[in-house]
């Protein structure tokens, strides 16, 4: 089944994308400064508030990160929050950043727009999600058929709904975008049947007796969602060795955070703004590489491609292999 779903704001973001492509490089030599100088990193990332998450912001939190990332030339970071993958495509295009950490299915999304952006990680692998309905309403998978479902579209979780549906062969009524934090409203008013959202809403939601009728890491571990450390192959090119630095600050990152496992879930309380057992219940250990690249990692990566581009939202299939950059190798 083929879902004929391009979503507004993943089409304008495409859009965008394509025209952005001709005018982007001055700004950003601009933002970066001449080689050799110290200058600010411009990192992207979803969310709210200007603030990293996972182990890399742990790290950041604690004035730890700046000081690994010195010999790239790195002199400061500056975080800017969106709300989802298409407004930070739109961003990183526009020469705005420099680099964007987030999840890997608009990610692919860009690349396949023909933006020219590098991977150099994967700081999580294995992300979950599930499918959850309105109190009442549809009590299994199969009762979607005809249904009006609510996801955030241009996601991890956007991916795993349409597969789910794509495999059990369901035809809903319509997939609308609204953000996962107004779900619940969404829900509550009746506006939408279900929706997909991620494990920590998953579990808000739950707790207020919403029914969970599929999980993506029970029902179709396939479709988990993986992130994407990316970079304008305009910063790649004026800032030779950035990408070994910038690795090595993830699994030292990763290595700290690991280490002292607590004061990380502290620290992802505060950044996230769920209940500690919430965070504590869907912030796993195990989907924290300890390595920049896993083949677990890419396998999940090459599956999500690959239904982008049959379903319509990679525009222009590409090797996953040719968009690492290749200091990211190894």
């Amino acid at each position: 089944m083929r879902l004929r779903r391009s979503p507004a704001a993943l089409v304008a973001a495409i859009a965008a994308v394509v025209i952005a492509l001709t005018g982007c490089g001055a700004d950003s030599q601009a933002a970066a400064g001449e080689p050799g100088e110290k200058f600010t990193l411009r990192i992207g990332v979803i969310g709210s508030g200007n603030r990293l998450t996972g182990p890399v912001g742990y790290l950041h939190d604690k004035s730890a990160l700046v000081p690994l990332l010195a010999d790239a030339g790195v002199g400061g970071v500056e975080v800017f929050s969106f709300p989802n993958g298409p407004d930070l495509n739109q961003a990183l295009v526009a020469g705005e950043l420099d680099l964007a950490t987030y999840g890997d299915t608009p990610a692919l999304v860009a690349r396949g727009a023909g933006q020219p952006t590098r991977l150099i990680a994967q700081a999580a692998v294995g992300l979950d999600a599930a499918i959850v309905t309105k109190k009442g309403g549809p009590g299994s998978l199969q009762e979607l058929a005809g249904r009006k479902i609510a996801t955030q579209t241009g996601s991890y979780m956007h991916r795993y709904l349409l597969g789910a549906l794509t495999d059990a062969k369901i035809e809903p009524k319509e997939i609308v975008h609204i953000y996962a934090s107004d779900i619940e409203a969404a829900l509550e008013r009746g506006d939408v049947d279900a929706a997909a959202v991620p494990a920590a809403n998953v579990e808000a939601l739950r707790y207020k007796s919403y029914p969970v009728i599929d999980t993506l890491a029970v029902d179709h571990p396939q479709y988990r969602g993986t992130s994407a450390t990316v970079v304008t192959e305009t910063f790649l090119g004026e800032h030779a060795g950035f990408v070994k630095t910038w690795q090595a600050a993830q699994v030292e990152a990763t290595r700290q955070a690991k280490a002292s496992w607590d004061e990380y879930l502290s620290f992802a309380v505060d950044v996230g703004g769920f209940a500690s057992d919430i965070v504590r219940k869907t912030t796993l250990e195990e989907q924290l590489p300890d390595t920049p690249f896993t083949d677990e990692g890419l396998t999940l990566l090459e599956g999500t491609k690959r239904f982008l581009v049959q379903q319509g939202f990679v525009r222009k299939d590409f090797a996953v292999d040719d968009w690492i950059a290749p200091e990211a190798r190894g």
